[in-house]
Parts: C-alpha cells; sequence; structure tokens
C-alpha cells in the first residue's frame, strides 16, 4: 500500500507542473506556431506521461478510488501556482470552493475499501469500449463551443478511462513490462483511446478558461466517476458504514467545481501597473 501511496503523490505533482506547462503554452499560440508545437506544450506532455506512469504503478498496488482522490489534490497545487505564476486572485467564493473540492475528495478516498479485486470480467472491455466512442463523439460536438467546462469535464472522464482501462488489464506478477502479454489485451488500446480523448480535451479547455476552474473540473471529474464507476463494474469495495460519507464527500466537491466553473478569474490589483 506504501508504495501505491507514494507513487500515486507522485503523480498528482506530476500532474499539476503538466497542467502548468500546457497552460502557459495556451498564451503563446500565434499564427504559425499552435499550440501543438509549443515546446513548453510538449514538456507538459512528456511530464504528464510520467505521472500518468506512476499512476499506472499506484494502480496496481490501491483501488481506483484511492489513488484518483490523491491526484485530485492538483486542485490546490493549481490554484496556488497560478496565484503565483500568473498574478490572479482568489475571492472568497473561490478559497472556499477550493475547500470543498479537496474536503469532498478526502471524504470520497477515505470512503474506499482497502482490498482490490485480482480479476475484471472480459465485459467491462466492452463497456469501455462504448464509453470511449461516446466520449469522442461528445468531445466532437463541444469542440467549438467556446466554453471551458465541458471540455475539462471530457478531459477528466478521458483520464478518468484511463485508469478503468489499466485496472482491466489481466495481468499476473511481471506481466506489466511484457509487451507481448500488453498487446494482446484490448484494454490497452483502450487506455490508449481514452489518454487521446482525456489529452485533446483538457489542452482545449485550457485554451479556453482559467487554469483553476479547469484543473478543478477536470480533477474532480477525474476522481469521482471513475471511483464510482470501480465500485459499480469493477467491484471496488466501500468501507462498511461508510455511505453517507461518500455521498457528502461527491455533493461537496462538486457544489466546489460548479462554483469554480462559473467563477472568472480575477486579475491581482494588488501589485502596481507602472
Amino acid at each position: 500500500m506504501l508504495t501505491g501511496l507514494l507513487f500515486a503523490v507522485c503523480a498528482m505533482v506530476l500532474n499539476s507542473l503538466g497542467g502548468l506547462l500546457q497552460s502557459d503554452a495556451t498564451t503563446r499560440t500565434r499564427p504559425g506556431r499552435p499550440l501543438a508545437v509549443q515546446p513548453r506544450y510538449l514538456a507538459g506532455l512528456l511530464v504528464d506521461g510520467l505521472g500518468w506512469a506512476c499512476t499506472v504503478v499506484a494502480l496496481r498496488h490501491l483501488p481506483v478510488f484511492a489513488v484518483q482522490a490523491i491526484l485530485g489534490g492538483a486542485i490546490a497545487v493549481t490554484a496556488v501556482a497560478t496565484r503565483i505564476l500568473h498574478d490572479t486572485r482568489l475571492g472568497l467564493a473561490e478559497k472556499l470552493a477550493i475547500a470543498a473540492c479537496l474536503g469532498g475528495l478526502v471524504l470520497v478516498a477515505a470512503s474506499a475499501g482497502g482490498d482490490r479485486p485480482a480479476n475484471t470480467s472480459p465485459t467491462v472491455d466492452v463497456i469501455l469500449g462504448v464509453s470511449v466512442v461516446a466520449l469522442a463523439i461528445a468531445g466532437r460536438l463541444v469542440w467549438h463551443g467556446g466554453r471551458a467546462w465541458p471540455l475539462a469535464f471530457l478531459g477528466g472522464l478521458g483520464f478518468g478511462g484511463t485508469a478503468l482501462a489499466v485496472r482491466s488489464l489481466h495481468l499476473r506478477p511481471g506481466d506489466e513490462f511484457d509487451l507481448l502479454v500488453l498487446v494482446s489485451q484490448p484494454a490497452t488500446y483502450l487506455l490508449l483511446a481514452f489518454w487521446i480523448v482525456g489529452i485533446t480535451t483538457y489542452s482545449k479547455a485550457l485554451g479556453l478558461g482559467s487554469l483553476a476552474s479547469v484543473t478543478a473540473v477536470f480533477a474532480v471529474t477525474e476522481v469521482i466517476v471513475p471511483g464510482l464507476v470501480g465500485i459499480v463494474l469493477l467491484g471496488d469495495p466501500v468501507r462498511p458504514g461508510w455511505g453517507v460519507p461518500l455521498a457528502v464527500g461527491l455533493l461537496v466537491a462538486v457544489t466546489g467545481v460548479v462554483v469554480l466553473a462559473r467563477t472568472p478569474a480575477r486579475p491581482n490589483r494588488a501589485r502596481r501597473v507602472h
């Protein structure tokens, strides 16, 4: 369990750094220099890749609930970093919303059972396959809508889907590095498809909204939806007697996300403009 916790925390830090790099890259685009060729965007993808690798290791030791909730800590890291790097300030409502997101995610994580089922049904791959197609279609529909939160929501579902795909892999100890075993399983290709949907919609959202609000919608979606699916579809257990705290955590976290999604970023007027 300790190994899973350490890798999950590393993944959270790396994901936060990747988001900061990608967000900064969106401010540097211009004709002839699209986002896809910006050095900071590419660096952000590399950092995200390292974070994803840490997530994969964590998911082999902990249930989806626990790992995704730790990743949700990126909300706080990103909010603080945004305030420092992008000269923005957080109002009282935003601060309370961030606190609500984090508090809700703590309850969600604490509600997860400690044991993880060793095997999953092949039906899971079929359900995940239909889901990733639906996400791709939804992404296409909202791509030109000009609003960040639907894209951030789909990005969270995409990256959450990668966690579920990792959990649906049928691997014995040592198979994680066996290329022949990996390429023979549908879950490997589902993982790649979910990642493509997640990274494209998340990157688009970063170009439309503030980093703090986009990260909040993305992170809470990435935690809650895969966590619930993990319970229903993969058999991840909930602690006995923790049904009510789980429901409260979900409600509080979602409320915080709604507030952040509806609040624009504010410039920091504390500094003098020369």
